[in-house]
Order: C-alpha cells, then structure tokens, then sequence
C-alpha cells in the first residue's frame, strides 16, 4: 500500500486483546459524557486524506484508537474509512504510538505517522512527509430519522410509557441500558440511535457492551469495536450468525444508528416453515443484506418465534444510551 507495507512487523498483541473476551467486565475509567473525558480522547477518532503515491495521489482514512495510559493504536485504510472507499482486498496497516508531550509517533517498518495538533502526518521510512490527514467526524445519514406514519414511537426522551416497570432513563432524557418493551411485534422496521461508553482500559465484551434483541430474540450486538476487525460478537455482529459486511462502528460517544428490517420466521400451525430473516443499516451502511436467522440467539426475553416479541436492549454491565426509537408494523 503506497510506501507502507501491507503486513507490518509490529506487536498487535493489543488488537488481538480487544478482540478477545478475555475481560469480560469493564475495567479502568468508564466515561459516559463526552463533556467529561481524558487527554486521549481528543486524539482518537478518523482520519482521512490523500498522500503521494507511485500514481500520483491516493485517499487513505486512518483510525486511531485509545488504549489507555497515553498509549493507541492506529489502523490504516487504503483507499479510506470502512464504508467510505475501503479497499477491502489492500487490507489494513496496524501500528502503534504512545503520547509524549502531545506527539504521538506511530512506527513501523517502512513508515509510519505522527499525530500532532489534531493533524495525522503520514511519513516514509526515511521520516518524508506524505500527506497530512485531517480529523474527521463522521455522522449517520439517519441520525434523528422522524418517525413516519403509522410508526410506534418507543422512546423520544418524554416517558416510559412504551417500557416495562423498572426501566430508567438519564436526567438529560436519554434511555438506559436493561429496558424492554412493553409493545409487541411480528414484521416490523425498527430505527433505534445508541451511544457507547469509552473505556479505554476494557477489552473485548467489557467494552461498552450492549444489545439490540430484534423481537426480544435476535441479537445485533452493540461493543465498542472501533477499529476492530468485525467479528459476529463485535458491534454490528450476529452472534453465531454472522459478522458484518463492513466495520463501521463510530467512536465511543458519538451518536450511531440502527436500522432494522425483520421479516418474522413464518409458521403452519406450531411448525415453522421458514426461518426470519433481517437487514441491518449500521450508521447507513447495508452491513446483514436481508440474511437468514436460523435460531435465537441465547439470553434473548422474547419467548416462542411464532409469538410477537418485544424490544430488548441488553443491560452488560456498561452505560450504554439510547434515544429516538421506533417500530413501523408490517401488515
């Protein structure tokens, strides 16, 4: 990939951890507002822009991550962010920094970067600059979707009305993780927006950990996986199912989208006939085009496919939040 290789020689014993469910409970500082943050929040994040290359000039998107302590983790994209030019057969070019002084210098063996004042210089390996990239902040193309009509609205922030007693919600109108419905649904479109805590001393499933259980039984998983490798117990994810399409998790505290299309399982009397299926927008990206959910997925509250089922986001421990929900029925 233009002056950086495709493989580099560098520890991703980090990467693998956060992959991992090794920890399993969150661990560290856990920030739940974005107003309430450490230094190294201000560095992790996406960033894009073009660099020299042998053809003259190509687009390359950056990701870096906070591992705590000063220390990140930066994740290269020939061609540019997941979901936004990708080059999915280029592969990704992972390495490591660790703040000083505001510097931070991520090395490999035939290049590198370093982030300073909230730009990412991309070197060569005689330290030559290639190009700078800028942060950039991206946001869903449905991000404060309206209900249209006919829609249920589940949660805009006024009442619990929709909930089961002993759901929560936060003094700035936000809902909290553990609720479940009280409505009820077979076929259905839902549009629901979450955000995830930064933790960035958890790893693996102890990382902003959450939800979203379609009909109370079909999980699409919510973890802070900016940066990972997309896994089906990864953000996006369904469990033992299958993995995204494409990673595109946003960082930690950034508001995200879901939108779900279920078609429910189809039944002959108390025999299914034909298994549910679902399409998942992750933050406007087609990452499950329309696949086959041939079974619930464990720890689910819906109760048996033929019946209707509710929506349950999952309580894992982290402080996920939620906010404008709603359900439009298929007749």
């Amino acid at each position: 990939m233009l002056s950086f290789p495709r493989t580099l020689t560098v520890t991703l014993a980090v990467l693998a951890l956060l992959s991992s469910a090794v920890f399993a409970k969150p661990r560290g500082a856990v920030y739940d507002d974005p107003a309430n943050v450490d230094a190294d929040y201000a560095v992790q994040g996406e960033y894009s822009g073009e660099i020299k290359a042998e053809e003259g000039k190509a687009k390359l998107g950056v990701q870096i991550i906070a591992m705590g302590g000063g220390k990140f983790t930066a994740v290269a994209y020939p061609g540019g962010l997941p979901g936004d030019g990708w080059d999915k057969e280029a592969g990704k070019i992972q390495a490591q920094g660790e703040n000083k002084d505001g510097t931070v210098v991520f090395e490999c063996d035939k290049g590198g970067a370093i982030y300073r004042d909230g730009l990412l210089t991309v070197i060569d390996k005689d330290a030559n600059s290639l190009g700078e990239l800028e942060k950039v902040q991206r946001k869903s193309p449905t991000l404060g979707a309206k209900p249209p009509e006919g829609a249920v609205v589940l949660f805009d922030g006024s009442s619990l009305d929709h909930w089961k007693p002993g759901t929560k919600k936060t003094e700035d109108g936000l809902l909290m993780q553990g609720a479940h419905s009280e409505d009820t649904f077979q076929s259905h479109t839902l549009h629901l927006e979450f955000r995830l805590p930064y933790q960035p001393e958890s790893r693996g499933q102890g990382r902003g950990n959450s939800g979203l259980y379609v009909q109370g039984r079909y999980e699409v998983q919510m973890l802070d996986s900016f940066g990972l490798e997309g896994k089906d117990n990864e953000c996006g994810g369904i469990y033992k199912v299958s993995p995204p399409a494409v990673n595109m998790c946003f960082p930690p505290l950034t508001w995200q989208t879901y939108d779900i299309d279920l078609t429910a399982p189809k039944f002959d009397g108390d025999k299914k006939v034909a298994n549910a299926r679902i399409t998942v927008r992750h933050n406007g990206v087609v990452i499950h085009d329309d696949i086959e959910l041939p079974r619930p997925t464990p720890g689910g509250r819906g109760g048996p496919e033929k019946n209707p089922g509710p929506i349950y986001l999952q309580n894992h421990g982290n402080p996920v939040r939620y906010r404008n929900i709603w359900v439009v029925p298929k007749k």
